[in-house]
């Protein structure tokens, strides 16, 4: 799961950040680092994101209730759970997915269509006193801005994924699986309903579109996507409280 209700993974309280009720706000790391992540078994990726997650976690697809083909990085082997993130909130990995390093912050569509910058105020790294300030002057500071190019990216980045997801829906290249993750200690884990490429299928795909396929640079997140699912060990390893 992704989302909880109708608010999306992680965040609690979102609110819009206006510049003149939020002038004095500034932000902190949080004591607590990224245990606002520690119960989440996926993540949603970005397509650009592939080659770095590849290395690190299984990437698999999911479609969501509107009917889009989304990429997930799986994080654990059962529910609410997060093999990247220690009790003391620190992160294990090499690699921090883009949707996590985005939160607190978080971009909606305002009423003229343009996309407007929310914050999560349950995040506990927001003050009045100390910090980074979010406005200076009367408008953005060096690093709201950073922010809001961070959001803008990520926004641009989603939107080339969805091209992805369109184009393995549309061609039928996606399979249902399931896996089995089993401990040395007896330990057994389900995973169940994933969607990987169908690389049967992939493989008769005519000439022509493999062609395009690499040269859009779609065949290369194929090949990443197919290459991670091989971390599903890294996930055994970590829950078998091994180092990975």
């Amino acid at each position: 799961m992704t989302e909880k209700g109708n608010l999306p993974q992680f965040y609690i309280l979102p609110v819009v950040l206006n510049r003149d009720v939020h002038a004095a706000l500034t932000i902190s790391e949080s004591p607590a680092r990224f245990t606002f992540a520690a119960r989440a078994q996926t993540v949603v990726i970005a397509s650009v994101e592939f080659f770095d997650a590849c290395r690190q976690f299984p990437v698999i697809f999911t479609r969501t209730d509107d009917g889009r083909i989304v990429p997930l990085a799986l994080m654990g082997l059962e529910n609410d759970e997060n093999l990247f993130v220690d009790d003391a909130g620190n992160w294990l990995g090499a690699y921090i997915p883009a949707y996590i390093r985005r939160y607190p912050f978080i971009t909606t569509d305002g009423a003229d269509g343009q996309a407007v910058v929310c914050f999560d105020e349950a995040f506990d790294g927001f003050n009045r006193e100390g910090g980074t300030p979010l406005f200076e002057n009367g408008g953005p500071s060096p690093k709201m801005k950073e922010v809001i190019g961070f959001l803008d990216d990520y926004f641009i980045r989603m939107k080339e994924t969805e091209q992805l997801g369109a184009f393995l829906a549309e061609n039928g290249l996606l399979r249902q699986i399931d896996a089995q993750a089993n401990l040395d200690d007896g330990r057994s884990y389900a995973l169940n309903g994933m969607l990987v490429v169908d690389e049967p299928r992939l493989a008769q795909l005519p000439d022509a579109d493999i062609v395009q396929l690499f040269r859009s640079g779609l065949l290369g997140l194929i090949q990443a996507h197919l290459i991670s699912l091989r971390n599903l060990g890294v996930l055994i390893d970590r829950k078998a409280g091994k180092t990975s």
